[in-house]
């Protein structure tokens, strides 16, 4: 809006014992005065008293700047004033001289909390997350047995969503990844095979790590970083908004509508990415071998159906069943735990992602001690 057309805030030094102010002394009035004020140097004892008669107008900022000028000039005289003011503009002043009297309160330092303190809340936190997660885990457990026992309960409209969006979209990064992972193991195994002339054994090597190990892992770690975040980001929308809540006013259960479709959709569709990576990671293993130690694909396939028996293929295709479950329920439960604004959103979907691959890697980890014992 463009400023009203006022006399601009001026001081008159014709008499320097008694200068006077005049004009607007407001925001839109002040121009370049408070530079000249700023500016001004009288001699010691030169000014007696201020004029005031003259001000048109007067706002905070102005009764402010006046009295910084006050305080500048008592310096030179302690009995300087300012007379003949409206009566109207005299509290502004009054309170620009009562704001400058308020003494500054030191801003105390925050105590630094102690070490043993951060640990201990840091570890209830822990603690009170993770008896949330298990209560989650629980809840949706009810929810999915009880969906099986009433298959009419089951959205399959939602659940083919999630298939195609956790699944199909998912093709391309997946299948590109495993492919240069089978490649990147081949290649750095090659070295050590020629020397001893076990270059035939790259087939062991590869067929064994991808299926047990690399390509239900990789897969997992890229469908919670690209799905699982999803599913909080979603879910933590519908929270902020209370969407959720409105689901529960209507009697719709959160959990049938939100969780199970993901649950179940994530546990058909990570297999069977799995098993696509098996055939990218094996495939990039076998051009790789050919390349780099000359087994051709027919030695290659001999050897690699010699070498890997079925239950290295179930082992990780078990693997990714009890991964993807892991997924979708660290994702649905972050997303649930948004709350408060935007920013909650992208709190939880950060924690989905790290609790999600965190959990992968452990439950993996647990896996290959199993096996180990077991002789699997």
């Amino acid at each position: 809006m463009p400023a009203p057309s006022i006399k601009p805030a001026t001081i008159d030094l014709a008499t320097p014992q008694t200068p006077g102010l005049a004009g607007a002394w407001t925001v839109y009035g002040m121009g370049q005065i408070s530079q000249k004020l700023r500016a001004l140097e009288l001699g010691p004892g030169a000014v007696l008293a201020i004029k005031g008669a003259d001000i048109d107008e007067l706002d905070r900022t102005g009764a402010w700047i006046i009295n910084n000028l006050l305080k500048r000039l008592r310096g030179q005289n302690s009995a300087i004033g300012l007379g003949d003011v409206r009566a109207e503009f005299a509290h502004l002043l009054d309170d620009a001289k009562q704001q400058d009297a308020k003494p500054v309160e030191p801003v105390s330092a925050v105590p630094a909390v102690p070490l043993l303190e951060r640990i201990g809340r840091a570890t209830v936190a822990a603690g009170d997350d993770t008896l949330a997660l298990l209560g989650f885990v629980g809840i949706s457990a009810v929810t999915l047995a009880r969906c099986f026992v009433h298959p009419a309960q089951l959205r399959l409209r939602a659940i083919l969503f999630n298939i195609r969006s956790a699944g199909v979209d998912a093709l391309p990064i997946v299948g590109l990844l495993t492919f240069l992972l089978g490649v990147v193991v081949a290649y750095q195994s090659a070295n050590q095979l020629r020397q001893y002339g076990a270059n035939i054994f790259v087939a062991d090597l590869i067929g064994l790590s991808m299926l047990r190990e690399f390509a239900p892992l990789i897969t997992a770690i890229i469908v919670a970083g690209r799905s699982g975040s999803a599913y909080a980001a979603q879910i933590g929308t519908m929270a902020v908004t209370e969407e959720i809540s409105a689901l529960r006013t209507l009697g719709i259960d959160p959990h049938q509508m939100l969780v199970v479709p993901k649950i179940i959709a994530l546990m058909i569709t990570l297999p069977l990415l799995t098993v696509y990576a098996d055939v990218l990671g094996v495939f990039g293993g076998m051009c790789m071998a050919r390349t780099s130690l000359g087994v051709g694909f027919t030695e290659f396939m001999d050897r690699f159906i010699k070498a890997v028996d079925m239950s290295a293929y179930l082992v990780g295709v078990g693997k990714a069943v009890v991964f993807a479950a892991i997924i979708a329920t660290v994702g649905c439960y972050q997303g649930f735990r948004a709350s408060g604004g935007p920013d909650s959103i992208g709190r939880q979907t950060t924690k989905s992602v790290v609790q999600a691959i965190f959990l992968v890697i452990v439950v993996d980890a647990l896996f290959s001690v199993l096996f180990n014992a077991l002789d699997l």
